[in-house]
């Protein structure tokens, strides 16, 4: 298992759409455990495969960063099915480090998804879970958390981007 790169803002993958996996394979299993590893030792709370440059709908969740065992959550090829509600709090990214905003999501999530061989499950998330499951999705889909920020707040976290950039720390 290995600790991969993590794609920041700015990185072509990030935008693309990823591809469906069709096959549960030994390299499917390695990428998932490279994730985690990837997720755990950032550390973060949820992370996208095109976050690690591989543009496949597997995202990685584990709300509690590794300290309690059988929380982490394997999605392959997840989509939302049903959200409700509506709550607005701090979001922040992996891909776009050290900044955060607040970001309206849907309060409760539910998504349909397969684990990691290939059976298809459910997951239901409210608050933080419904949160996580929201970024992650529309990671898979191309799109960050700066795309849903308007006005003010999205040209402040884009100019704070620029200003790295042109630092080189970005």
């Amino acid at each position: 298992m290995a600790v991969l790169p993590i794609r920041k803002f700015g990185d072509e993958i990030l935008r693309q759409p990823a591809e469906a996996v069709t096959q549960f394979d030994s390299a499917l299993q390695k990428l998932i455990d490279d994730m985690v590893d990837t997720m755990y030792a950032a550390p973060g709370v949820g992370l996208a495969a095109n976050q690690v440059g591989v543009a496949r709908r597997v995202a990685v969740i584990d709300l509690s960063v590794g300290k309690r065992r059988g929380e982490l959550h394997v999605l392959v090829n997840p989509e939302i099915v049903e959200t409700s509600g509506e709550i607005t709090e701090e979001e922040g990214c992996l891909s776009v480090p050290d900044l955060v905003e607040t970001v309206r999501r849907p309060e409760s999530v539910t998504a349909r998804y397969l684990d990691r061989s290939g059976e298809e499950r459910r997951i239901f998330g409210q608050g933080l879970m419904a949160r996580a499951l929201s970024h992650e999705i529309d990671h898979l889909n191309g799109r960050l958390f700066v795309d849903r920020l308007r006005g003010l707040k999205r040209d402040r976290i884009l100019k704070k981007i620029q200003k790295l950039a042109k630092a080189g720390m970005w």
